[in-house]
């Protein structure tokens, strides 16, 4: 489906129609109206764009590709201390090893914006989804730390191409859909992440790395050959992004720029959290506050299970409140979830902090990663997810360093911070529009 936009009555300059000014403020319940407006009011049909709908189907499938991300890369982190041990490495080459997910994925993830707008968002998401299931087989067959940080640069690669990818199409799917329900796509993220990482566990005392990886391939390239045809028999409807003071199509103006990059630190704040409390919320908890292990164990499992909750709920809370509301209130609910996870006294209270801390940040990455393809098409949809990855993987190395400074809870208030930052940053940007 393609998405055509009217020329400004009067000129670039002139005041904008009532339809087309911001509505970042109201409630999609009021925001979807006005939108039928405007297209209706643009040409292409009887009252306007006459395509077809997406098919159910189409938004199922692209759900279980986020589902089929999350499962696999969790079934690969639960077999990184049995990788461990069989390639010999200590934990500081294993940290350097591990650096090769990171590095392929930031690195492919500004080239996917541009395959997507070559060959299409669809057919890019296909083959990272084959690509993705093959590699994950690769650590288990190495035998040293600079193998398998070779073979985790592809796996990287693989990973950062599909998340950018998907979330390119889910971001297009949205606005054909007209509804909010990017959330429910990272919801399924979250629920495949949770079962790979459960079924990772049962089997990790009786299959060896070598063979859970394998099986994991098997089941990745099944899913993506079930699957993966509904996606390139639906062309993806066209990506439209500002255009330059030139008028070339895919250029963007330094507004649009800002904002793209605007959104991709709110991504990056929120991000921050995730891979702060997943490296270091079960030793705050057995270190600070003498939980059992067992106890502090289910501290990151409670904060992805609300974090799941929340994004299932997330459709409902965005057309309730709409895009700016939903980040300003994420914000404020993860800042205080944080502070209170970080600084009870009790391990029960701090296990409720990480719950509500999960509950704020839910939608807030959601949300970032759509308004900065609703922008910027698929380049900015890689750029605010390039941001977001890299606040993952600057949380934990900055809680290590503050911890050493400070003490491990003053250090995890950052998340805090930051969470406060995303709801300041949302507002800030709650204008934000097309140039």
């Amino acid at each position: 489906m393609v998405r055509r936009y009217a020329r400004r009555p009067g000129g670039a300059d002139a005041p904008l129609p009532t339809v087309l000014r911001p509505l970042s403020l109201r409630p999609y319940a009021e925001f979807v109206p006005q939108l039928n407006k405007l297209r209706t009011a643009l040409p292409g049909g009887p009252g306007g764009n006459t395509a077809a709908p997406p098919s159910a189907r189409l938004r199922t499938a692209l759900t279980v590709f986020f589902a089929l991300d999350g499962f696999l890369f969790a079934g690969w982190v639960v077999r990184i201390p049995a990788i461990k041990h069989q390639t010999g490495a200590s934990a500081a080459t294993l940290g350097l090893a591990l650096l090769g997910v990171s590095a392929g994925a930031v690195v492919t993830m500004m080239f996917t914006g541009r395959l997507c707008r070559r060959f299409g968002s669809h057919p890019v998401t296909v083959a990272c989804g084959a690509l993705l299931s093959l590699a994950i087989a690769l650590p288990a067959h190495t035998r040293s730390a600079l193998a398998l940080g070779l073979v985790l640069l592809v796996f990287g690669a693989a990973y950062g191409g599909m998340n950018v990818a998907m979330n390119s199409a889910a971001v297009d799917l949205v606005a054909a859909l007209r509804r909010p329900v990017m959330p429910g796509f990272h919801a399924a993220f979250s629920l495949g992440g949770m079962v790979g990482a459960g079924l990772g566990g049962l089997v990790a005392g009786g299959l060896s790395p070598a063979t859970h990886l394998f099986v994991l391939t098997g089941v990745g390239l099944l899913v993506t050959a079930a699957v993966g045809p509904v996606l390139l028999r639906h062309p993806a409807p066209r990506s439209v992004v500002a255009a330059g003071d030139s008028g070339t199509p895919g250029r963007l103006d330094k507004r649009a720029r800002r904002l793209v990059a605007l959104f991709g630190v709110i991504a990056l704040c929120t991000a921050y959290g995730e891979g702060a409390l997943a490296d270091w919320g079960a030793l705050h908890l057995e270190q600070d506050l003498h939980a059992r292990p067992g106890v502090a164990a289910a501290g990151y499992s409670l904060f992805a299970l609300t974090m799941t909750a929340g994004r299932l709920s997330g459709t409902a809370l965005l057309e309730r409140l709409g895009q700016t509301r939903t980040l300003v209130v994420g914000g404020a609910t993860a800042t205080a979830g944080m502070l209170l996870g970080s600084l009870a006294p009790t391990t029960w209270a701090a296990l409720l902090g990480f719950a509500v801390t999960g509950l704020g940040l839910a939608n807030i990455f959601p949300v970032a990663v759509g308004r900065a393809g609703e922008l910027a098409g698929p380049g900015g949809v890689a750029a605010a997810s390039t941001l977001g990855y890299g606040g993952m993987l600057l949380g934990p190395p900055a809680i290590g360093f503050l911890t050493d400074w400070f003490s491990l809870p003053t250090a995890l208030t950052t998340v805090a911070l930051l969470a406060t930052a995303a709801a300041v940053l949302g507002y800030g940007a709650r204008n934000a529009t097309h140039a």
